[in-house]
């Protein structure tokens, strides 16, 4: 019951919360009122940088949502130059997180993490469709085995200002594991090519590491099985 209600800190966040805590009891030392603002930013801090348990599907061919948030973009585009993933626009879907949605972001799939690409930029609005090619980014390719490449950027946003990611090329991927956070407000852009079939809708809200995007094998015939 206690994983239920009481979520993790990731551990990007306890510095924050600890200059939060030290400042709050400074301010309740001056004056009390302006202590409880402190306090009530302290408890925000400690939500923002929560890291609940996922439960991941796990059946190959999924595409998992790398955050929580809103469809905001749905349709084709062409990927990021730095990902080296062609010039062909391919099904695009943007999600964006405010400021009380998780912002752990997980990997959208299982493979090896061919390139990571941090590309500078400005910090508009990351709801906006321009903010995938303006914005300060870092773009991610995972090749799972015998598949095609999958695009995943992390897009800072117009207060997000810090993409986290300790993640390194070469590295192999589960589907599902944390691969960094983002503060304090952002965007995450999926990139999936055929024969992945997406199967989310604007306005839908993902739930990161668990909601399904895409599916290779949703153009399958029933009856035809599970065959690669």
């Amino acid at each position: 019951m206690l994983r239920q209600v009481f979520a993790p800190i990731h551990p990007d966040g306890w510095k924050f919360i600890a200059i939060a805590a030290v400042v709050t009891l400074v301010l309740f030392a001056l004056w009390a009122p302006f202590g409880w603002i402190a306090l009530i930013l302290m408890l925000w801090l400690v939500y923002f940088f929560r890291d609940p348990w996922r439960v991941t599907p796990t059946r190959s061919g999924l595409i998992v949502s790398p955050a929580d948030g809103i469809v905001v973009s749905l349709g084709p585009a062409v990927p990021p130059p730095e990902l080296d993933m062609g010039i062909e626009p391919m099904p695009r879907i943007g999600i964006f997180l405010n400021l009380f949605d998780v912002h752990v972001a997980r990997a959208p799939i299982g493979g090896k993490l061919a390139a990571r690409r941090y590309t500078k930029g400005r910090f508009i609005n990351a709801s906006l469709d321009k903010a995938s090619t303006d914005n300060e980014r870092l773009a991610l390719r995972v090749v799972p085995e015998n598949e095609a490449a999958i695009g995943c950027v992390l897009i800072a946003g117009l207060v997000a200002r810090r993409i986290v990611c300790g993640l390194y090329e070469g590295q192999t991927l589960v589907a599902g594991e944390r691969i960094g956070i983002i503060r304090f407000g952002s965007r995450v852009d999926v990139y999936c090519p055929p024969p992945y079939i997406p199967l989310v809708a604007l306005g839908q809200h993902m739930v990161g590491g668990e909601t399904i995007l895409a599916d290779r094998l949703a153009a399958v015939p029933a009856g035809a099985g599970f065959a690669h």
